[in-house]
């Protein structure tokens, strides 16, 4: 295990893929750490405390001093403990990840979220052209077995959604996106990324969460009628 340099904690919600991020880095540096699960429709005073602004998990408090945004998160651990980096070492690579990890959250997941939970037909479909086009950007990126080479990085783990929740929410909502067919190398990547021991260990039960995302999609489909 790594060192421990005072006490760690996670703030987390099970079925997030964003506390998920910083449970895998945790795992993948051998950190030890205490877990506590928040309830986002009831939240904790120490979730209200540690992240006033936002409200919203993941938090990591390091010796008692609070860092929110899992992408945040993510780089601190790293700057903190060496062990097992997940950023590449270079300026420029690291740069280039900084860089395709923010794509994911500022294009990718957007344009998902509209193709999958939005029942108008003109703009589900917008948002599926959307999510087709960011893909093959990414598609385009992957040029080792990981994002991050051959062992797990920053992009690999940013793009967790992709490789776990993104098919789950495609079985729940009848839509298809990152197919073998369209993105050959991204459908590889997330078979060998799901199946990686620490990964696996760290996904939350798909069951639940299909239970959960067909819940959703028939409550904003009977909405909208």
């Amino acid at each position: 295990m790594a060192k421990v340099e005072g006490e760690v904690q996670l703030l987390g919600v099970g079925g997030s893929p964003f506390a998920r991020r910083v449970q895998i880095a945790l795992k993948l540096k051998g950190i030890e750490y205490t877990y506590i699960e928040e309830n986002l429709r009831n939240k904790s005073d120490l979730l209200l405390k540690y992240n006033p602004i936002h409200k919203k998990v993941p938090v990591l408090v390091h010796n008692g001093k609070p860092i929110v945004e899992s992408l945040v998160i993510l780089e601190y651990i790293d700057e903190t403990w060496e062990n097992y980096p997940i950023f590449p070492q270079q300026p420029y690579e690291k740069a280039l990840a900084r860089f395709w990890s923010r794509f994911i959250d500022d294009k990718i997941l957007p344009a998902i979220s509209k193709a999958a939970w939005t029942v108008n037909k003109e703009e589900r479909e917008k948002g599926i052209e959307e999510s087709l086009e960011a893909l093959q950007f990414l598609e385009n990126e992957l040029k080792h077995k990981f994002f991050g080479g051959e062992s797990i990085g920053i992009v690999d783990i940013a793009a967790s959604y992709l490789a776990f929740w993104l098919p789950v929410v495609e079985e729940a909502v009848e839509l298809k996106l990152l197919t073998s067919d369209k993105f050959p190398k991204l459908h590889k990547w997330s078979q060998e990324f799901i199946n990686h021991p620490i990964v696996k260990e760290n996904l939350p039960p798909k069951q639940g969460l299909l239970g959960f995302f067909k819940s959703r999609y028939a409550a904003i489909s009977a909405a909208s009628k």
